[in-house]
């Protein structure tokens, strides 16, 4: 899968909604900006986490960032946010951009393996 590009436009308005949440903290921006290119580039691939590419940083650290800004409702407050800004569609994540695993829509878990009942 390609790189994800986030746009200056996209960028600046992230990093101002981002700068003005109480519970994220940016730090350097182009690192804040490699780590939502990287959680776009996973909801888009619908790859494991360990699969994340290395220009968007340790997988680890990537997955526990992504993690802590769920638990703290940072997706969704941004989603809310910028639902109705036709510039951001390409960030916002639902479930027409999110990838399942092939098991999910009843392939066979392993070789031989029988498929699921519906």
């Amino acid at each position: 899968m390609s790189d994800i590009q986030i746009e200056k436009e996209q960028w600046d308005k992230l990093v101002a909604f981002l700068r003005q949440h109480p519970h994220v903290y940016v730090g350097q921006p182009r690192e804040c900006r490699r780590f939502l290119s990287g959680v776009l580039w996973m909801m888009r691939s619908g790859a494991q986490w360990r699969l994340l590419p290395k220009r968007y940083g340790k997988w680890n650290s990537v997955y526990k960032r992504f993690s802590r800004w769920c638990d703290d409702g940072i997706w969704q407050q941004m989603h809310e946010y910028f639902a109705d800004d036709p510039d951001m569609e390409n960030l916002l994540f639902d479930s027409t951009t999110v990838r399942a695993h092939p098991c999910a829509a009843g392939a066979p878990a392993k070789k031989g393996g029988k498929r699921p009942k519906p």
